[in-house]
Order: C-alpha cells, then structure tokens, then sequence
C-alpha cells in the first residue's frame, strides 16, 4: 500500500519518512503471498505489461512474473523496495520486474500497461487517492484491465481504529475515475471475504471490495 501527504504540517513525517519507518519496524512486514483477489481475477488473462502501485514487499509482483507478466513495481518506501528485489532475486524473477520508487501524488510511472494492480491504496494520511487511479486508468492500453481492491473497513481486532478514514465503495471508486463508459466495462465488482489468521491463533474474517473494469479494444 502506497501513502503520501499533500498540504502537510512541517512536523508531519513525508510519505517516504512514514513508510520506510514502519518496514523498518519489523524484519518481515508481509507475508510475501500474492494477494487472493489478484490471483482470482488475473489468472484467466493474457500475460503482457503490468503495473503493481504499491507493491510493498513485492508479494504481487512476484507472483504476476511468475505468470509470465513484465511487471513494473513501484512504492514510496526505497526499505520496501530494497526488499522486494531481493525477494524477486531470491523467487528467479528479477529479470521480468523493474522496481522504481514513486511517491504516487508526485510522479507516475511512465509506459501504457495491460494491467494495473492498485490493491489497498488507502492511506492514515493524506493521499491523492482519486486522482492516482485516474492516472492509472489512463496508463491502461486498448484490451488491458484496471484492477482496484480496497478494504471495506477496519478489521475487527483493530485495537483503535481511526474514525476519519474513509473507506469508499466500489461505486465510489468507479465515479471517481469518472470514466467514458463507451470506453470501458466493468468486468468484476464485488465483496470479496476471506478468513485471515492472526498471530495468537484466531481466526478471523476480512472484506475487500473488488472493481475490475477493462478498456474496450476500439
């Protein structure tokens, strides 16, 4: 998940400062799995350009050139980066993954794409979250797919969830990338739950909505 903070008190830490801070405050902040929804809803296309916005620790990017896909990954935090390149070295698949470090309100990956991979976009600080995924639809060559997983809300053992955080629905994220639909369809949008585990052992549940739309060839 990529951050960033637009219109900041000067005391406030920068996108990079909040993110390399919090991978440094655990050896392994992910699991290095691909996210399930990505597997659900990408497996069945062709493999080409990728692009994964906030790939973290490179779990998702990995998992994209191990089907075959060139993926660009890109993340504001250079201690994620760091380690998803080792990670992609260590799986056999550095060649087919370039890693670049964006802070998403800033700059954009150049290139057109047949795949953009935006999961858990969502931010404790301010982001430009609307704008970024106009971005990314733009990116998006004739045929290829925008996919958009977000979570529906805190999860139940959060400890203090932080009641300004908005967490938009997928008709919400579909209005804002304020899309020409003669040129495009929604292919999947949807609630997705799936049953996490914890560290003491619980099992839990978590929702994630889920908006894949793909642009028409013509």
């Amino acid at each position: 998940m990529t951050e960033t903070t637009t219109n900041r008190h000067s005391e406030e830490p920068s996108a990079q400062e909040f993110w390399d801070g919090r991978y440094r405050s655990s050896e392994k902040l992910f699991s290095g799995r691909p996210n399930l929804e990505l597997v659900e809803e990408v497996e069945g296309l062709t493999p080409g350009r990728a692009l994964d916005l906030g790939c973290g620790e490179g779990g998702d990017a990995i998992w994209l050139a191990r089907q075959g896909w060139q993926v660009t990954a890109t993340d504001v935090s250079a201690v994620a980066l760091e380690r998803a390149a080792r990670h992609a070295e260590k799986a056999g698949v550095a060649e087919r993954i370039e890693f670049q470090r964006h802070d998403l309100a800033a700059s954009f990956p150049s290139g057109a794409y047949d795949l953009v991979s935006a999961h858990f976009l969502q931010s404790l600080i301010a982001l430009p979250r609307d704008e970024i995924l106009r971005r990314a639809a733009a990116s998006i060559a004739p045929g290829g797919t925008l996919l958009v997983v977000d979570h529906v809300g805190f999860p139940s053992w959060e400890p203090g969830p932080h009641p300004d955080v908005h967490f938009p629905t997928t008709q919400e994220v579909l209005a804002g990338l304020q899309l020409n639909h003669c040129q495009w369809e929604v292919r999947t949008e949807r609630l997705y739950e799936h049953e996490v585990t914890l560290v003491d052992g619980r099992v839990m549940t978590r929702a994630n909505n889920i908006l894949k739309v793909r642009r028409l060839s013509s």
